[in-house]
């Protein structure tokens, strides 16, 4: 067990920290062809740079691709192997990150929070039923123009706030630590240029939802772009001339199973999901996820856009679809199942803090599905918030104290126990 000073201290510095974090705008881009895809990424790498090096952590570096790295000695006896802990730089690009204000909401009452920039929107437990979990706690919300950005800044300074600790209480035992901050996760860019020499044996993101939650499994991912070629002929005479490449991509898209997209599935059901369309008479372009635990299902629903494809062609004389497929990510669960130790060491932990352990999938990706295809199992850990890329994204204070803490006993469990 911590005692009261030191929680006091984790939860007085992620606070801190956090608000600090979130008030830099860290939006990703997709359409962006550098990386990292935005400069505000490096603002706050810059930041995270300098206050790595005032706690005195080693061989701190913001590399040329943005990423953080950092290492901190192991404690004295310590038997573990090098550890990992890693988060995101990046805030998602579905809303604004510009001139975030973090409002700490005292004492929930259990009704509904409202928003001082934006008298149009509200925070209730009909939206996010999980607040009644926190009547009587901090949150923390943006002021309603904005995202909050506890994905995953909320990571970042719990993460943070643990190495702080570290060097403050020297009681508090731990492996070799080398921490990594990645930039652009939210555009699945990631790991796309991470230094794995630079990493431990395993490793942790601190990157998920509701305190409690432990995630060793993800979506298998894949990104469909389809290109409508198509044949524009003045309206006025385009009777059994024209190939509206535009309406037909509508039209496609219309044909894909409604039941299966995100605004109807949960748990372990998978999905469609249209993130992008556009285009004109001659040339359209529709782009869409792929979504399943089961890599089978994907498999099938790609079988079921090449016949949807061939049907098209037929019915549009001349029409062409051109179809790419990008495999993004894999369910990591084939790799945690033979290293049960980094999952079980995980639950513990949570545990120690006396909350209970969640276990459920990702109904998304992290870095580390990606980190534990390239050698490093890396299981997901909660960062505390929820309503995630929204402007009504929260995060109960508490939570930024229990993650620190969680993080404070997983390095104990390595150092006492070893591999």
């Amino acid at each position: 067990m911590l005692d009261q000073h030191i929680k006091s201290f984790l939860l007085n510095d992620a606070r801190e920290r956090f608000c600090r974090y979130v008030r830099i705008d860290t939006r990703s881009d997709p359409n962006s062809d550098t990386h990292p895809s935005t400069k505000g990424q490096w603002d706050l790498g810059r930041l995270l740079e300098q206050e790595l090096t005032r706690i005195e952590l080693l061989d701190v570096e913001l590399d040329s691709h943005c990423y953080v790295y950092a290492t901190l000695p192991a404690s004295g006896q310590a038997k573990g192997p090098p550890i990992t802990l890693c988060a995101h730089l990046d805030t998602s690009p579905s809303e604004s990150g510009t001139g975030v204000v973090p409002v700490i909401h005292k004492n929930y009452d259990g009704g509904v929070i409202a928003f001082e920039k934006n008298n149009d929107l509200d925070l209730g437990p009909d939206d996010s039923p999980e607040l009644l979990r926190f009547v009587d706690h901090n949150i923390i919300t943006s002021a309603g123009d904005t995202l909050l950005g506890a994905d995953d800044k909320a990571g970042i300074a719990e993460i943070m706030a643990a190495l702080a600790a570290f060097g403050r209480f020297d009681s508090l035992r731990h492996p070799e630590l080398r921490i990594v901050f990645t930039p652009d996760e939210e555009i699945g860019q990631g790991t796309d240029h991470i230094d794995l020499n630079r990493l431990g044996k395993f490793g942790y993101t601190i990157d998920g939802s509701i305190m409690g939650v432990v995630e060793e499994e993800c979506f298998n991912a894949f990104k469909a772009t389809l290109s409508f070629t198509g044949k524009n002929i003045h309206p006025g005479y385009a009777k059994n001339k024209m190939i509206n490449a535009g309406a037909i991509a509508a039209r496609f898209v219309a044909a894909l199973p409604e039941y299966e997209t995100p605004e109807h599935t949960e748990k372990r059901e998978g999905f469609w999901h249209v993130t992008d369309i556009n285009g004109d008479e001659n040339r359209a372009v529709v782009k869409i996820i792929l979504r399943d635990f089961e890599k089978e299902k994907n498999s099938e629903r790609i079988e079921l856009l090449r016949r949807i494809i061939q049907t098209f062609e037929v019915m549009y004389t001349g029409l062409k679809i051109k179809l790419d497929l990008k495999d993004q990510y894999s369910n990591m669960r084939e790799i945690m199942a033979r290293h049960p130790a980094v999952v079980s060491r995980a639950c513990r932990a949570i545990e120690a803090t006396g909350l209970k352990v969640i276990k459920k999938p990702v109904r998304g990706g992290t870095d580390g599905a990606q980190l534990s295809f390239k050698g490093m199992p890396t299981p997901n850990l909660f960062a505390g918030g929820l309503m995630f890329h929204s402007k009504t994204e929260w995060i109960p204070e508490i939570a930024l104290q229990k993650a620190a803490e969680v993080i404070i006993h997983l390095c104990r469990l390595w150092a006492e126990e070893g591999e």
